[in-house]
């Protein structure tokens, strides 16, 4: 016989015997959580979100005032700078009055001058006199 056959010949020896189940149940895997000593509170929370909106509104009120304040300062300024427009063009046409020939004229007269009979000019290459200068006549 040979080893193969003889082990299968041979009585089996008897299954082991278990261990007895436990007396007391297993525990459950879920268990009851004891509530934290001190609950964490919401105030810091809202107080941070009202500090929040409160700077939020500041900065709104701010910068609509600063808005506001030069858009007031624009208007101001245009209406400035279109009165001195105005003035700036009614000192324009004092100017145009005044340096029209017949202006000039009457003021040259007002202040004693008289109109030259002719006119001459110097020649600065040999100083010599040119054209037909006359003296003026006074009164008249």
């Amino acid at each position: 016989m040979s080893a193969a056959t003889a082990r299968a010949t041979e009585p089996r020896s008897t299954p082991r015997a278990r261990p007895s189940a436990p007396a007391t149940p297993p525990a459950p895997r879920l268990r009851v959580v004891a509530t934290p000593a001190q609950a964490r509170t919401r105030v810091p929370f809202v107080l941070a979100c009202m500090g929040v909106l409160a700077v939020a509104l500041l900065a709104a009120l701010l910068l609509n005032t600063s808005t506001a304040s030069q858009a007031f300062e624009r208007y101001t300024l245009t209406n400035e700078l279109g009165r001195l427009q105005q003035d700036q063009a009614e000192l324009q046409t004092q100017l145009d009055g005044k340096s029209s020939p017949a202006s000039l004229a009457a003021a040259a007269q007002a202040i004693g001058m008289v109109p030259a009979n002719g006119t001459g000019w110097l020649r600065l290459s040999d100083g010599s006199v040119q054209g037909a200068p006359a003296p003026a006549k006074a009164g008249g």
